[in-house]
Protein backbone atom coordinates (compact mmCIF):
# COMPACT_ATOMS: atom_id res chain seq x y z
CA UNK A 1 0.00 0.00 0.00
CA UNK A 2 2.85 2.40 0.83
CA UNK A 3 4.32 2.06 -2.66
CA UNK A 4 0.90 2.55 -4.26
CA UNK A 5 0.25 5.73 -2.29
CA UNK A 6 3.76 7.09 -2.93
CA UNK A 7 3.21 6.66 -6.67
CA UNK A 8 -0.30 8.14 -6.50
CA UNK A 9 0.95 11.25 -4.69
CA UNK A 10 3.77 11.62 -7.24
CA UNK A 11 1.25 11.60 -10.09
CA UNK A 12 -0.95 14.13 -8.29
CA UNK A 13 2.06 16.38 -7.66
CA UNK A 14 2.97 16.26 -11.34
CA UNK A 15 -0.41 17.06 -12.88
CA UNK A 16 -3.23 17.03 -10.30
CA UNK A 17 -6.36 14.90 -10.05
CA UNK A 18 -6.90 14.21 -13.78
CA UNK A 19 -3.46 12.58 -13.98
CA UNK A 20 -4.28 9.95 -11.38
CA UNK A 21 -5.84 7.05 -13.26
CA UNK A 22 -5.53 3.37 -12.46
CA UNK A 23 -3.79 2.84 -15.81
CA UNK A 24 -1.24 5.60 -15.14
CA UNK A 25 -0.67 4.35 -11.60
CA UNK A 26 -0.16 0.77 -12.78
CA UNK A 27 2.33 1.97 -15.39
CA UNK A 28 4.21 3.95 -12.74
CA UNK A 29 4.38 0.87 -10.52
CA UNK A 30 5.21 -1.52 -13.37
CA UNK A 31 2.22 -3.74 -12.65
CA UNK A 32 -1.25 -4.51 -13.96
CA UNK A 33 -4.36 -2.41 -13.33
CA UNK A 34 -6.00 -5.33 -11.54
CA UNK A 35 -3.31 -5.22 -8.86
CA UNK A 36 -4.41 -1.74 -7.77
CA UNK A 37 -7.84 -3.12 -6.90
CA UNK A 38 -6.27 -5.26 -4.18
CA UNK A 39 -5.59 -2.02 -2.31
CA UNK A 40 -8.47 0.35 -3.17
CA UNK A 41 -12.00 -0.17 -4.45
CA UNK A 42 -12.25 2.84 -6.78
CA UNK A 43 -10.67 6.16 -7.73
CA UNK A 44 -12.45 8.09 -4.97
CA UNK A 45 -10.92 5.86 -2.33
CA UNK A 46 -7.53 6.16 -4.02
CA UNK A 47 -7.76 9.97 -3.98
CA UNK A 48 -8.78 10.03 -0.32
CA UNK A 49 -6.00 7.67 0.74
CA UNK A 50 -3.41 9.53 -1.35
CA UNK A 51 -4.51 12.81 0.21
CA UNK A 52 -4.19 11.36 3.70
CA UNK A 53 -0.77 9.99 2.78
CA UNK A 54 0.37 13.48 1.78
CA UNK A 55 -1.24 15.07 4.85
CA UNK A 56 0.90 12.82 7.05
CA UNK A 57 3.85 15.10 6.29
CA UNK A 58 1.81 18.19 7.10
CA UNK A 59 0.71 16.66 10.40
CA UNK A 60 4.32 15.82 11.27
CA UNK A 61 5.38 19.43 10.56
CA UNK A 62 2.59 20.76 12.79
CA UNK A 63 3.39 18.32 15.60
CA UNK A 64 7.02 19.45 15.57
CA UNK A 65 6.04 23.02 16.46
CA UNK A 66 7.06 23.89 20.05
CA UNK A 67 4.22 24.98 22.31
CA UNK A 68 3.99 28.26 24.21
CA UNK A 69 1.81 30.01 26.78
CA UNK A 70 -0.14 31.73 23.99
CA UNK A 71 -2.58 29.43 22.14
CA UNK A 72 -3.10 31.97 19.35
CA UNK A 73 0.65 32.19 18.75
CA UNK A 74 0.69 28.39 18.65
CA UNK A 75 -2.18 28.42 16.14
CA UNK A 76 -0.18 30.80 13.99
CA UNK A 77 2.89 28.57 14.05
CA UNK A 78 0.80 25.55 13.13
CA UNK A 79 -0.94 27.41 10.31
CA UNK A 80 2.38 28.58 8.84
CA UNK A 81 3.74 25.03 9.02
CA UNK A 82 0.63 23.80 7.19
CA UNK A 83 0.98 26.49 4.54
CA UNK A 84 4.64 25.78 3.90
CA UNK A 85 3.93 22.05 3.58
CA UNK A 86 1.02 22.26 1.11
CA UNK A 87 1.71 25.35 -1.00
CA UNK A 88 3.27 23.19 -3.72
CA UNK A 89 0.33 20.77 -3.68
CA UNK A 90 -2.77 22.74 -4.76
CA UNK A 91 -4.59 19.49 -5.56
CA UNK A 92 -4.92 18.81 -1.82
CA UNK A 93 -7.66 21.41 -1.42
CA UNK A 94 -10.13 19.37 -3.45
CA UNK A 95 -9.85 16.30 -1.22
CA UNK A 96 -8.73 17.56 2.21
CA UNK A 97 -11.21 16.46 4.93
CA UNK A 98 -13.47 14.98 2.21
CA UNK A 99 -13.74 11.62 3.95
CA UNK A 100 -12.41 11.50 7.49
CA UNK A 101 -13.16 7.77 7.75
CA UNK A 102 -10.31 7.26 5.28
CA UNK A 103 -8.35 10.41 6.14
CA UNK A 104 -7.22 9.82 9.69
CA UNK A 105 -4.27 12.20 9.35
CA UNK A 106 -6.53 14.99 8.12
CA UNK A 107 -8.80 14.53 11.12
CA UNK A 108 -5.80 14.55 13.48
CA UNK A 109 -4.54 17.76 11.86
CA UNK A 110 -7.97 19.34 12.33
CA UNK A 111 -7.93 18.16 15.95
CA UNK A 112 -4.47 19.66 16.59
CA UNK A 113 -5.71 23.08 15.50
CA UNK A 114 -8.91 22.71 17.48
CA UNK A 115 -7.10 21.76 20.67
CA UNK A 116 -5.51 25.20 20.76
CA UNK A 117 -8.97 26.82 20.77
CA UNK A 118 -9.85 24.75 23.86
CA UNK A 119 -7.35 26.95 25.68
CA UNK A 120 -9.44 30.03 24.84
CA UNK A 121 -12.71 31.29 26.35
CA UNK A 122 -14.93 30.45 23.37
CA UNK A 123 -18.20 28.67 22.71
CA UNK A 124 -18.22 25.42 20.71
CA UNK A 125 -19.58 27.33 17.71
CA UNK A 126 -16.85 29.95 18.00
CA UNK A 127 -14.21 27.23 18.16
CA UNK A 128 -15.66 25.54 15.08
CA UNK A 129 -15.76 28.81 13.16
CA UNK A 130 -12.23 29.73 14.26
CA UNK A 131 -10.65 26.50 13.03
CA UNK A 132 -12.71 26.62 9.83
CA UNK A 133 -11.51 30.18 9.15
CA UNK A 134 -7.85 29.35 9.80
CA UNK A 135 -8.03 26.23 7.64
CA UNK A 136 -9.71 28.23 4.88
CA UNK A 137 -7.00 30.90 4.90
CA UNK A 138 -4.22 28.30 4.84
CA UNK A 139 -5.61 25.84 2.30
CA UNK A 140 -7.28 28.45 0.10
CA UNK A 141 -4.22 30.69 -0.14
CA UNK A 142 -1.81 27.79 -0.62
CA UNK A 143 -4.00 26.44 -3.40
CA UNK A 144 -4.22 29.81 -5.12
CA UNK A 145 -0.45 30.32 -4.98
CA UNK A 146 0.19 26.79 -6.20
CA UNK A 147 -1.80 27.20 -9.40
CA UNK A 148 0.15 26.99 -12.62
CA UNK A 149 1.67 30.28 -13.69
CA UNK A 150 0.56 31.94 -16.95
CA UNK A 151 2.05 30.31 -20.06
CA UNK A 152 4.26 33.27 -20.92
CA UNK A 153 5.80 33.13 -17.43
CA UNK A 154 6.30 29.37 -17.68
CA UNK A 155 8.00 29.75 -21.05
CA UNK A 156 10.30 32.49 -19.76
CA UNK A 157 8.97 35.23 -22.01
CA UNK A 158 8.48 37.46 -18.95
CA UNK A 159 9.23 37.02 -15.27
CA UNK A 160 6.64 37.29 -12.50
CA UNK A 161 7.39 40.92 -11.67
CA UNK A 162 7.16 42.01 -15.30
CA UNK A 163 3.88 40.14 -15.63
CA UNK A 164 2.43 41.94 -12.59
CA UNK A 165 3.82 45.28 -13.74
CA UNK A 166 1.76 44.98 -16.91
CA UNK A 167 -1.43 45.00 -14.85
CA UNK A 168 -0.09 47.61 -12.46
CA UNK A 169 0.47 50.03 -15.32
CA UNK A 170 -3.10 49.55 -16.49
CA UNK A 171 -4.37 50.12 -12.97
CA UNK A 172 -2.38 53.34 -12.67
CA UNK A 173 -4.13 54.66 -15.76
CA UNK A 174 -7.61 54.13 -14.29
CA UNK A 175 -9.79 57.06 -13.28
CA UNK A 176 -8.98 57.82 -9.63
CA UNK A 177 -12.56 58.90 -8.90
CA UNK A 178 -13.96 55.61 -10.19
CA UNK A 179 -11.25 53.31 -8.80
CA UNK A 180 -9.83 55.09 -5.73
CA UNK A 181 -8.93 51.87 -3.90
CA UNK A 182 -7.15 50.28 -6.85
CA UNK A 183 -5.17 53.46 -7.46
CA UNK A 184 -4.27 53.58 -3.75
CA UNK A 185 -2.84 50.06 -3.54
CA UNK A 186 -1.34 49.60 -7.00
CA UNK A 187 2.24 50.12 -5.82
CA UNK A 188 1.72 47.50 -3.11
CA UNK A 189 0.32 45.06 -5.68
CA UNK A 190 3.26 45.47 -8.03
CA UNK A 191 5.98 43.06 -6.97
CA UNK A 192 4.20 41.98 -3.78
CA UNK A 193 5.43 38.91 -1.90
CA UNK A 194 2.84 36.12 -1.91
CA UNK A 195 3.94 34.65 1.41
CA UNK A 196 3.73 38.06 3.09
CA UNK A 197 0.21 38.39 1.73
CA UNK A 198 -0.71 35.01 3.26
CA UNK A 199 0.79 35.99 6.62
CA UNK A 200 -1.18 39.24 6.61
CA UNK A 201 -4.44 37.37 5.96
CA UNK A 202 -3.62 34.87 8.70
CA UNK A 203 -2.75 37.63 11.19
CA UNK A 204 -6.00 39.47 10.45
CA UNK A 205 -7.93 36.26 11.13
CA UNK A 206 -6.05 35.57 14.36
CA UNK A 207 -6.43 39.17 15.53
CA UNK A 208 -10.19 38.75 15.24
CA UNK A 209 -9.99 35.50 17.20
CA UNK A 210 -7.94 37.20 19.93
CA UNK A 211 -10.55 39.92 20.27
CA UNK A 212 -13.37 37.38 20.37
CA UNK A 213 -11.60 35.36 23.08
CA UNK A 214 -10.87 38.51 25.09
CA UNK A 215 -7.16 37.74 25.41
Amino acid sequence: MEAVLDAAVALLDEAGGPALTFRALAARLGTGVGTIYWYVANKDELLDRATDHAIAGVLAAVEEQPGSDDPIADLRAMAVAMFDAIVDRPWLSAYFMRNTDLQGNSLRLYEKLGEQTLRLDLTPRQRFHAVSAITGVVVGTATDLGLEAPQEVLEGEVDRDAYLDRFAEKWRSLDATEFPFVREIVDEFAGHDDRDQFLAALDLTLAGLRLQAGT
